[in-house]
Parts: C-alpha cells; sequence; structure tokens
C-alpha cells in the first residue's frame, strides 16, 4: 500500500519529464513515425520536433486554473454617509491650559523603632 502511494507521488512530481523520458528510450521509433523535418536531414531534428511539441502540451496541462479563470466582481454602494471632521471647540484647549495638575501623595511610612518582642510566660 505504501509503496503504490510512493509510486502515485513520484509520477505526480516527475510528471514534467516523463515526455522526455519517453523520447529518450523510443528515439528511433519516434523519428520513424512523429518526425516533420524527416525530409530535412541537414536540420539534424531527430525527433526532436515532437518532443517539443509533447512539452510543449505537458506545460499547458500544468497550467494554474486561476490562470486561466477570471472573477468578475462588481461592487455596488448601498448608502453613502458624509463623515464630518472632528474639530475640536477652542474653550477644550483653555480649559487644560488653565487647569492645574495637583500631586497628592496618599503614601504613608510608620516610622516605627521598637521592635516587636512577644511576652514572656
Amino acid at each position: 500500500m505504501k509503496f503504490s502511494i510512493y509510486i502515485i507521488i513520484f509520477l505526480l512530481i516527475f510528471k514534467p519529464a516523463l515526455p522526455v523520458l519517453n523520447y529518450m528510450l523510443n528515439r528511433e521509433a519516434i523519428v520513424k513515425e512523429y518526425c516533420q523535418n524527416i525530409q530535412k536531414p541537414e536540420l539534424n531534428c531527430n525527433g526532436k520536433c515532437h518532443l517539443k511539441a509533447e512539452l510543449a502540451k505537458a506545460s499547458a496541462d500544468n497550467t494554474p486554473y486561476s490562470a486561466e479563470k477570471k472573477i468578475h466582481t462588481e461592487e455596488t454602494v448601498l448608502f453613502f454617509t458624509d463623515i464630518p471632521l472632528f474639530t475640536p471647540a477652542k474653550q477644550f484647549w483653555y480649559v487644560l491650559r488653565n487647569k492645574a495638575v495637583y500631586y497628592s501623595n496618599l503614601y504613608a511610612l510608620l516610622n516605627t523603632t521598637a521592635v516587636f518582642h512577644p511576652p514572656v510566660f
């Protein structure tokens, strides 16, 4: 079971390289059957034209779906509210300037020098 899953994952990863592997293994058959430039031996094609077509087909299959489909959205404005700018009143600034800030220290320290001694019985 694990081995078959590994084989499937391996094939999915190396799927783009399968046409190259097929070309390397079956070069003579591809030259005889599929070569488009067999009448022009000076090009030294040897089936590379078929390999190029197969690689183009494989890369076309690997294009992401999001590149093909464009989602068209349209926004509809339901309502529009004018937001007024916040300008503080001038009196607010004057109140802050005239207000005195008082600091009150509510902490008191009990300074005792006597040490507590328990009663002796």
